[in-house]
């Protein structure tokens, strides 16, 4: 739907905000909010600011794995439309009004309200791409993941604002179209999620009963494996081939040279080359080093991905292993069979319990020696890959078109919400319940 534009604009003497409505004025932050930090409130609960969803419990995520500290006198209070600022990720969008009490960690800003405009309002313009851009050229730091808001430029930041009653009709139409692409977002998540348990289920039941619906089957001797294939054996990772460690704690990466494979490079059986970086093999002792092949097995050995694995491709050949743990198969043993059993419930669960047993989700060669797969003759092995390749890139293929669909939905959110509240379109009109003003 197209939305119409104001009919008279004028210049808003802020190059990167350009023209804006005639009626509209510009005031700068400090005008409407001041910074304070109220700590001693130990007994609230623990809020955190994410750039897709503001200010919210840290209780409600289970995918903020930021330990707090466990003195947490000198965090700050937040009361319900307070500023809240992420000063290190403001310049990708961690600002936002809260609409919860609790505590936040020192490292944030925190603001009261000096004025009486629409807070919700200022919690989307705040939040909008233009504004985002401005925090990116506001914040300092030698490198991109270390920048920190720069506190007096940031108090001067100017804030767009319309008229109160416009500001209310602009929150009220952005909360209307928010939700509904919201509600398409989480739509392609919930298909996306389906999606990602067939996958698995059709993996887990190829590697443990095998193709054949008719082929005979013995009990397995384990409990929680049940029936597998009368002609399968079970068999401990350890007797597949040799498991060898990377090298630990990196040297200085560079722009180029050879690719270093670490844990973020592995997802689902496969190396993500996002986040790549680079190596000189000359820094790293050469007892240190592990040569990878294509064929090779990559094991995330901690952190959040603990057990997750990927098969090292024809384009990583002769890259350098990181921290985690490299499985290279015996001879006789299909490398592409044994990923697709590491990627099975049954492996995974047992992958899971093995890395709990620390305080940190950790594994180690021995635990994943340990770890029991079904295996079937050769012939077979690779019958059953060749099948999962066919049938796990049917799943993939949809869902990267979930993924797509939710990226374009994203980005028609941003670009909704920004030309919103920079008075690109006139959504006055657009929300029943809103009294539109006159136009300036």
């Amino acid at each position: 739907m197209s939305y119409p534009r104001y009919l008279k604009y004028k210049a808003s003497g802020v190059e990167w905000l350009g023209e804006v409505p005639g009626g509209w004025s510009v005031k700068p932050l400090c005008a409407l909010f001041r910074r304070v930090k109220r700590t001693d409130r130990a007994d609230e609960q623990l809020l955190s600011v994410y750039r897709d969803l503001g200010v919210v419990p840290k209780a409600s995520r289970d995918d903020n794995f930021n330990k707090p500290s466990e003195d947490l006198s000198q965090y700050q209070l937040v009361e319900p439309g307070d500023l809240v600022i992420n000063k290190m990720k403001a310049w990708q969008g961690s600002v936002a009004i809260s609409d919860c009490r609790g505590i936040v960690s020192p490292a944030y800003f925190t603001y009261i309200t000096t004025h009486r405009e629409c807070g919700r309002y200022l919690h989307y313009l705040m939040r909008s791409l233009p504004y985002i851009a401005c925090y990116q050229t506001i914040s300092k730091g030698i490198r991109i993941n270390q920048w920190d808001l720069e506190p007096e430029a940031h108090r001067r930041t100017p804030l767009l604002l319309p008229p109160l009653a416009e500001q209310r009709a602009i929150a009220a139409f952005l909360d209307r179209e928010t939700k509904k692409i919201d509600g398409l977002v989480a739509e392609q998540e919930r298909l996306i999620e389906l999606l990602k348990e067939k996958r698995q289920a059709v993996i887990s039941h190829a590697v443990t009963k095998g193709l054949d619906p008719a082929a005979p089957m013995k009990p397995s001797g384990v409990e929680w494996l049940g029936d597998v294939p009368a002609h399968w054996e079970v068999k401990r990772m350890k007797t597949l081939g040799a498991v060898r460690y990377g090298i630990g704690e990196p040297p200085k990466y560079r722009d180029e040279g050879t690719a270093l494979i670490r844990a973020t490079n592995v997802h689902a059986g496969r190396v993500n080359a996002s986040g790549m970086v680079f190596v000189n093999p000359a820094d790293i002792p050469t007892q240190r080093i592990v040569w990878l092949r294509p064929g090779d097995i990559i094991v995330v050995r901690s952190g959040a991905y603990t057990g997750d694995s990927a098969i090292i491709p024809h384009e990583y050949d002769g890259a350098i292993a990181g921290f985690d743990m490299v499985l290279r198969c015996a001879s006789d043993v299909q490398p592409n069979f044994v990923q697709y059993g590491l990627l099975g419930a049954s492996l995974l669960a047992q992958l899971e319990l093995a890395s709990t047993r620390a305080a940190q989700p950790h594994l180690n060669a021995e635990e994943l020696g340990s770890c029991l797969l079904v295996l079937p003759p050769g012939v077979e092995q690779r019958a059953i890959a060749a099948c999962l390749d066919r049938e796990t890139k049917k799943v993939d293929d949809l869902v990267a078109q979930a993924e797509s669909a939710m990226a374009l939905l994203t980005e028609r959110r941003s670009a909704l919400i920004s030309a919103a509240v920079t008075g690109q379109i006139d959504v006055r009109n657009a929300v029943p319940s809103a009294t539109p003003t006159e136009a300036a």
